[in-house]
C-alpha cells in the first residue's frame, strides 16, 4: 500500500528512432509493463517542453547538443529539440501501459529544464508529486526509465533527500552516457542512500 513505482519519461524521444535516443531505450518496455502488476500505485512522468526551450542547443546560437552552458540556476547540458509538447515524439513509447494513477509532466517552463520527478533543475520549484505521495501515504518508491543517469538519477536523489526509501532498478533503464555520466550517476545514488537493483 505504501510502495509506488514510479516510470520516468518512456517517451519516443528517448527510444530508437527518437530525437535523443537513448540506446536500448525501447528494450525495457515490456519489463515495466510486467512490473506494474506488482505495484498499488503507478505513476508516469513525461518531458513536456515547449517549441524553443531554453535547454535546446537551437535556442543558443552557435551551440551543439551536448554543449554545456550556465544558466541562471547553474550549469545546463543542452539538449537537440526533443519531446516537443503535443508531438508525437513526446508521447509515451505505444507499447507502454499508461493505465497508471498519475501523469506528471515536466519541463514545460520555457526558461528552466526539469529532469527530476520531484523538482525543476533550480531544485527548489517543486512538481507536486512529493505531496501526492505524501497524501496517499506512500513512504517507498520504485524508479525504472530513462535516462538512468539524468531523469532517474535526478528523480531518485531527490525523493532520498525528501525521506523516501528509494529503489532503482537498473535493469529497466537505460544511460545516454554522456562524458561520463553514468558513472558519475551511480556514485550519487549510491552517496543519497538510492538502493540499486539489477
Amino acid at each position: 500500500m505504501n510502495h509506488a513505482l514510479i516510470v520516468i519519461d518512456v517517451q519516443n524521444d528517448f527510444c530508437p528512432g527518437g530525437a535523443l535516443a537513448v540506446t536500448g531505450g525501447d528494450a525495457i518496455v515490456a519489463g515495466i509493463n510486467a512490473l506494474m502488476d506488482d505495484f498499488r500505485t503507478v505513476i508516469l512522468t513525461q518531458d513536456w517542453h515547449p517549441r524553443g526551450h531554453s535547454s535546446f542547443a537551437s535556442s543558443h546560437p552557435g551551440s551543439a547538443p551536448m554543449d554545456v552552458t550556465d544558466m541562471p540556476y547553474g550549469p545546463q547540458v543542452l539538449w537537440p529539440d526533443h519531446c516537443i509538447q503535443g508531438t508525437t515524439g513526446a508521447a509515451f513509447h505505444s507499447d507502454l501501459r499508461t493505465d497508471g494513477d498519475l501523469i506528471i509532466r515536466k519541463g514545460y517552463n520555457p526558461a528552466i529544464d526539469s529532469y527530476s520527478a520531484f523538482f525543476e533543475n533550480d531544485r527548489a520549484t517543486p512538481t507536486g508529486l512529493e505531496g501526492y505521495l505524501r497524501t496517499r501515504g506512500i513512504t517507498r518508491l520504485t524508479l525504472v526509465g530513462l535516462a538512468l543517469d539524468f531523469c532517474v538519477n535526478f528523480s531518485a536523489v531527490d525523493a532520498a533527500r525528501l525521506g523516501f526509501d528509494v529503489t532503482v532498478r537498473t535493469d529497466l533503464s537505460r544511460a545516454i552516457d554522456a562524458n561520463g555520466s553514468l558513472d558519475a550517476a551511480i556514485a550519487g545514488m549510491r552517496d543519497a542512500g538510492v538502493a540499486l537493483a539489477a
